[in-house]
């Protein structure tokens, strides 16, 4: 069923379609990746990274925000843009999430050690807890990992919402990449009024970049 009729569904039905849409796009896409043999998957990520380090926009960043890989699901590897960036006097900045109360609190802590990262509870490295917390102005470039990108720079992630619900706030001034092997990318994606596009995406083939915002 083409996109324009889905929209004139009732409004409850076709947030099912969506969801159902997402959920077979994230199990795909998983499974596609773990199908990789960890030196392919490598190389793919060492191509991705000297596509961004050829960037104007990252050889012009200051601060940037990027995500430790989750390994056990094949995720894009950015560990050497830790270092290079490092190397190259950047500020490094890592996704953290705390409870307060009922809610939940996402944003970007300072990162001075990589070998400090660890996991703590949500899947994911993140930050000590006593790191520096990033405001809007403190980052220049923001990394975002999907399970599946656009061209038009939407992309799927894994559900949690945490890149939706964080990058309003340090967007702009930031820009928002999102990095995935070339096979993630699709010519279009379910999309829902919630989901944030990213200014780029960067492949381990390709760059895209989507019209500046209004």
């Amino acid at each position: 069923m083409p996109s324009d009729a889905l929209s004139d569904l009732d409004p409850e039905l076709y947030r099912t379609i969506q969801l159902r849409a997402k959920r077979q796009i994230r199990q795909r896409m998983s499974a596609l990746r773990r199908a990789l043999p960890a030196d392919a998957l490598a190389q793919r990520s060492a191509a991705l990274t000297q596509r961004v380090l050829e960037l104007p926009l990252f050889e012009a960043a200051r601060s940037v925000a990027l995500f430790w890989p989750m390994l056990a699901r094949s995720e894009t590897d950015l560990r050497d843009l830790d270092a290079r960036s490092r190397a190259l006097g950047k500020r490094i900045y890592y996704p953290f999430m705390t409870d307060q109360g009922e809610t939940l609190h996402t944003g970007f802590r300072l990162s001075e050690d990589a070998t400090l990262l660890c996991e703590q509870g949500r899947g994911f490295c993140e930050p000590p807890l006593d790191a520096p917390v990033a405001s809007p102005s403190d980052l220049d470039l923001i990394f975002v990992p999907a399970l599946a990108a656009a061209p038009s720079g939407h992309r799927i992630g894994y559900g949690a919402g945490f890149y939706d619900a964080t990058l309003p706030e340090f967007c702009p001034p930031a820009q928002s990449v999102v990095v995935v092997f070339d096979f993630q990318l699709l010519g279009e994606l379910p999309v829902s009024p919630v989901d944030v596009p990213c200014d780029l995406v960067v492949t381990d083939k390709r760059t895209f970049e989507r019209a500046p915002r209004a």
